[in-house]
């Protein structure tokens, strides 16, 4: 069934709750490496204690994408996922900071660690739901449109949680320094309460302000549950569009990893001079991350609304692999400059892939997916951003240690690489959805 077009405020307000999902991820993706070195953690082991957010994220999206499938409630059929998992997630955020606190006879670490797991398990159970929602929601021709309104309130939340950090100490003078051996920043552990609190109150407008459309004749047909077993098969029955933009996303996803593992250590060793992490110049480099990141999600939230009127022009493909070389040269410019407010140059690049990376996939991918199967279609569409993460994870210390010499700068580096290829595998992906093509075609008819 065609789905009626959907105002722009309507798209806005189903699409809001990701606004306070990439808040918490936001401080999670700029802070938790500096958390977890304040619990003690090396740096050649940092992307281990990473791993526990896309393991969970692997296991977890394609269960909530298939079961959200089945689901039909007065709540409708994705909302009842994405407010568990806000309530879940906003709980976590509070909790991280705190890890010390909640064994003293565990290490911080460890605690950190699990603590990480569950909220990000939370996030992707709030998440996973949002994406299959639009593609629920709206007719194939605004679907561009709708995950870009949903990447600009991502870039959105993402910036006001990425530069918390730095505003709490710069305006309002909290410290950014751990007050003991062992604990996090003051400026740290508000800004996560906070985004707490966001995150809950953003899905909630989503919950209370959007409706979903029943399945056909208004109830669920009841087809007998595979569980586990179905998730599989659906996987080996992926489309063949799905299957090329698993490789895009690999290389994409793996250049992500390293930029929110490494960032804090790269910018403080390379352009503070410290490894430090009680030191005065660590945190101000961990402030100035924070800011840094803000600025890419903030260039991400702009070009949103770019990218639907690029792709009308010259395709989805063309689209985004211009996009990924952008992020590419962003990357590699970290090397190379010596001032660290340079890096507002890096972020503008990286901040144009990542707009891009949270949108144009999905489009490339939503008109190649049966209706029936959209929500755990984009769940198994999460392992070709998860898997990459866990390899990452699982080399990517060995490479800090054994390749970079413990010089964390040239992880940044090779995401750039990673970036290169990704846009060279944008070409091989088959989008017979893009409205460029289509528009082709219709003219090779008439």
């Amino acid at each position: 069934m065609k789905r009626p077009k959907m105002s722009f405020w309507g798209i806005f307000n189903m699409c809001f709750g990701f606004l306070g999902i990439q808040f918490g991820l936001a401080l999670q993706n700029a802070n938790v490496s500096r958390i977890f070195q304040s619990f003690g953690a090396d740096v050649s082991t940092l992307s281990l204690f990473w791993l526990a957010a896309p393991l969970t994220g692997m296991i977890v999206q394609p269960i909530i994408g298939h079961y959200s499938d089945r689901t039909w409630t007065k709540l409708g059929r994705r909302r009842p996922y994405f407010l568990v998992g806000a309530i879940l997630a906003s709980l976590m955020l509070f909790l991280m900071p705190n890890s010390p606190a909640l064994a003293p006879f565990l290490s911080p670490l460890l605690i950190a660690a699990g603590v990480l797991m569950i909220m990000d398990a939370s996030i992707n159970v709030a998440m996973e739901p949002f994406r299959a929602l639009v593609a629920d929601n709206l007719p194939s021709e605004q679907r561009t449109l709708g995950f870009s309104v949903q990447t600009f309130l991502i870039g959105i939340g993402a910036v006001c949680g990425a530069v918390l950090p730095f505003v709490l100490t710069n305006w309002f003078g909290m410290s950014n320094v751990p007050e003991t051996a062992g604990g996090v920043a003051p400026n740290v552990k508000l800004a996560f309460y906070i985004g707490g609190i966001v995150l809950f109150a953003s899905v909630l407008v989503t919950v209370v302000r959007t409706k979903e459309y029943p399945p056909e004749g208004g109830v669920l047909k009841k087809e007998k549950d595979g569980g586990f077993l179905e998730i599989f098969r659906d996987f080996g029955k992926m489309p063949k569009t799905m299957r090329q933009l698993g490789l895009v996303q690999f290389f994409s996803w793996f250049a992500l990893f390293s930029m929110w593992v490494y960032m804090t250590p790269a910018v403080a060793d390379h352009y503070y001079g410290t490894v430090d992490t009680a030191s005065a110049a660590y945190g101000k480099a961990g402030d100035w991350v924070g800011v840094l990141q803000a600025i890419y999600n903030g260039v991400a939230a702009v070009i949103a609304f770019l990218l639907p009127v690029t792709a009308d022009k010259i395709g989805r493909k063309a689209t985004h692999a211009i996009s990924l070389i952008c992020g590419a040269l962003g990357f590699a410019s970290f090397l190379f400059f010596k001032n660290p407010t340079m890096l507002i140059i890096s972020m503008v690049g990286i901040g144009i892939a990542w707009g891009s990376i949270l949108a144009m996939p999905y489009a490339m991918l939503a008109g190649s997916l049966p209706p029936k199967k959209m929500g755990v279609y984009m769940g198994i569409f999460n392992f070709f951003i998860t898997i990459p993460q866990i390899c990452n994870g699982l080399v990517g210390g060995l490479m800090v240690k054994h390749i970079y010499g413990g010089q964390t700068i040239y992880a940044l580096l090779f995401s750039g690489i990673s970036l290169l290829i990704a846009a060279i595998c944008v070409f091989f992906v088959d989008d017979k959805d893009d409205p460029v093509q289509l528009f082709q075609r219709k003219r090779i008819k008439q």
